[in-house]
């Protein structure tokens, strides 16, 4: 007999929503998809059009379009609207203050329903996004799970494959701190095979001589915006981020992703939201990974963190 379905909501229909949507579909990663948009006829149109994947696809994955009040009995809620970048600007906080509104409209509508099940987050800036949800919510820190640095950490593992010839799942590493300008790149963590990038590099002095870290960091920060000025958006690797998550969360997977999530205590800081590696189960959040940082390492996540955390303080409300 099957047991009870798993149901994910999607909050905006927009290219995010709707490739996180198709991702889940073909991966099979829940039972029901609910879209849901400001403009229901767009949520309605990406559920009819999903559902008409399933003679194709190995499981049949129920789509409909539905509202912030049909979200009670739903296991994940995964949001993605949120505001434009404007022109011209390339800095995700630029967009902060209509962040604010959109995130306390959705946000508040949600927990009237009575919903009491995980939030995943991708709108930006997402740090401070993510941070604001589990405030407005009231859920612990576990059930508010931003993408963060999950993205940034994927292009990582790219460009190194690209650069050491192999495939990127046999790198294991981390973008730390905000998705953002304010991001780095954890090397002291960063293996190949299990062994360590700075030992390799050692080693193979010669070899590697055209290795340039801080041209990787600098491409790992970029990549998105690399995107965003040629065609205008991002959404097939942040959505397929979401879906990852999501099946962790679901399956009770126990995989080890940098998410965003707020700290209290790790890493020396308390009451700000950043990207760091944690366990991500059916509770959520199980446990944040704590990294040994290299002084230099700390010193930049510091920084991140009150970047972070100052403009978190300036959001009305939150002063």
């Amino acid at each position: 007999m099957k047991g009870k379905a798993r149901k994910v909501a999607i909050v905006g229909a927009g290219m995010v929503g709707s490739s996180c949507a198709y991702s889940m579909v073909n991966q099979s990663i829940c039972d029901e998809i609910m879209m849901i948009d400001r403009t229901y006829d767009r949520a309605l149109a990406h559920a009819l059009d999903l559902s008409h994947c399933m003679d194709f696809t190995s499981t049949r994955t129920k789509v409909h379009a539905g509202t912030f009040a049909d979200c009670t009995d739903m296991d994940v809620v995964i949001i993605t609207a949120g505001a434009n970048p404007k022109h011209g600007k390339h800095d995700r906080l630029s967009v902060l203050d209509d962040a604010v509104i959109i995130t306390q409209e959705i946000v508040t509508a949600i927990m009237e329903s009575g919903f009491d099940g995980i939030f995943v987050i991708a709108a930006n800036p997402v740090d401070i996004v993510t941070y604001l949800v589990q405030s407005i919510s009231g859920l612990p820190r576990s059930k508010v799970i931003g993408t963060g640095t999950s993205i940034d950490s994927s292009r990582l593992k790219t460009l190194l494959s690209e650069v050491f010839s192999i495939d990127p799942r046999s790198v294991q590493g981390y973008a730390l701190g905000e998705h953002g300008d304010s991001q780095f790149v954890a090397w002291s963590h960063v293996t190949i095979g299990g062994k360590p990038l700075l030992h390799i590099l050692r080693q193979h002095k010669e070899r590697f001589s055209h290795v340039d870290l801080e041209d990787i960091a600098r491409k790992t920060k970029d990549a998105g915006w690399e995107i965003f000025t040629r065609k205008g958006a991002t959404y097939f690797g942040i959505a397929n981020a979401l879906a990852y998550i999501t099946r962790s969360i679901l399956n009770d997977d126990g995989k080890i992703i940098a998410v965003s999530t707020v700290l209290d205590g790790e890493y020396g800081h308390s009451d700000v939201c950043t990207g760091v590696p944690a366990i991500i189960g059916s509770g959520g959040i199980q446990e944040i990974i704590e990294l040994e940082l290299s002084p230099e390492e700390q010193a930049k996540f510091d920084a991140s963190c009150r970047l972070i955390s100052d403009n978190i303080r300036a959001m009305p409300g939150l002063v």
